[in-house]
């Protein structure tokens, strides 16, 4: 029954490309428009039918990283890559859901607020689980300055190492540093971001991060910099963060704060901020209402975690009275970064295997590429927002970040 009931399934959700799936049970289905290349799929696990179907997101990743489904020649960006061009839009992991997915999302959306309840104590393991893994894993597919966000792409042939560097320019641009200012750096990871705005721009910083392994190397990094005086990389949640800042700077730390700390968070940023301050937040974002955190990525890669809509954060920023001076939004700079930190790791597999072991190696490459194919070819963007409290305090164009 599990089989008829999988194959109708698979046929309304697959109306682009040629997927080939054999059953544990040995049949086979042949499914999508029969273009291009066929990707072809094994299910060994019988029980992969039903699971799938009740849930797509957390099954199929799940069966890869257990070795439960396998794709011939591993060709998973091309598995990801044909999953997502027949996906539905807004969030819908595939067209047409069951009533068992209909429950499933509805249920999963109910409990949204219980997901992404992060107060300081969750906070720090929910951190924990990802970033405190062992340094050498990020070792393997970082730039040497270990940026764990999106590079910014200006041209087709930039090496990784060029768009982070380009990142942090453009970013010390949009927000106005002079030689001495005071930085707060709300998650400043392995130190690069705060590194660089001491030592190119002169400023001052403090930065705080709740991963105690990346707390560890950027204190080290300041030490073989010489930069003591001028930077202060703390283990400590920003809300415990006190003073008054001339330029507040986050990266990649925003997806971790969750929808009901959202007012919590822009209330803590303003009153962080100087009467002439400026703000520069980004963050992942998704190009569509809001929505839940795959429960595959939220159980194994961020839990706690939430990519935002625009209509979920402009109203907060507002109500903390503070004003927006600037928004850009990066669209395929994230999955140009993807795919060169996909390359490295997959280069780098034996060692990574003997760091953790295949089922992790699986995992992580799961991760690296589903990521690359939702801002390829799905609507996940990035988010750049510039905060003040005085209208005047960027100048009136942006003539300045060029």
């Amino acid at each position: 029954m599990w089989d008829y009931l999988f194959a109708n399934f698979l046929k309304r959700a697959f109306k682009h490309g040629s997927l080939i799936v054999h059953l544990a049970s040995g049949k086979t289905l042949r499914l999508g428009g029969g273009t291009d290349t066929p990707v072809e799929v094994t299910l060994h696990d019988p029980s992969l039918t039903r699971k799938i179907m009740q849930n797509p997101d957390m099954a199929v990743g799940e069966a890869y990283m257990n070795g439960g489904m396998t794709i011939k020649d591993d060709d998973l960006y091309g598995f990801l890559s044909l999953a997502v061009r027949n996906m539905g839009r807004n969030g819908e992991r595939f067209n047409n859901p069951t009533p068992t997915q209909k429950f499933t999302q509805s249920a999963q959306r109910m409990l949204r607020k219980i997901s992404q309840h992060n107060p300081i104590g969750r906070a720090q393991e929910n951190v924990a689980h990802h970033y405190d893994l062992s340094d050498a894993l990020y070792d393997l597919f970082l730039d040497a300055d270990k940026q764990y966000s999106c590079g910014y792409y200006k041209t087709p042939d930039d090496t990784l190492e060029q768009a982070q560097a380009q990142k942090k320019e453009h970013i010390a641009r949009k927000l106005c540093l002079k030689p001495g200012m005071q930085v707060l750096d709300i998650g400043c990871g392995w130190g690069g971001m705060g590194l660089t705005l001491a030592r190119d721009y002169g400023a001052q910083v403090v930065g705080v991060t709740l991963s105690k392994e990346q707390h560890k190397v950027a204190v080290a990094r300041v030490q073989v910099a010489g930069l003591e005086g001028q930077i202060d990389f703390r283990l400590q949640d920003y809300r415990h963060t006190e003073g008054q800042f001339d330029r507040i700077v986050s990266v990649g730390m925003f997806e971790h704060v969750g929808v009901p700390h959202y007012a919590e968070y822009f209330n803590r940023v303003r009153d962080l901020l100087a009467p002439d301050g400026v703000a520069l937040i980004h963050t992942i974002g998704r190009a569509a209402p809001p929505n839940v955190t795959s429960p595959w990525v939220a159980k194994y890669i961020f839990p706690g975690g939430y990519v935002p809509a625009m209509s979920e954060v402009a109203p907060v920023i507002e109500d903390a009275n503070l004003i927006t001076t600037d928004i850009e939004i990066w669209r395929i700079h994230y999955a140009d970064t993807l795919r060169d930190w996909r390359a490295r790791f997959e280069a780098s597999m034996d060692q990574a295997i003997t760091l953790y072991d295949e089922r992790f190696c699986r995992m992580w490459r799961y991760y690296l590429v589903a990521a690359e194919v939702t801002f390829r070819l799905d609507r996940q963007v990035v988010f750049q927002f510039q905060l003040t409290k005085q209208q005047q305090a960027v100048p009136l164009t942006r003539d300045y970040l060029y």
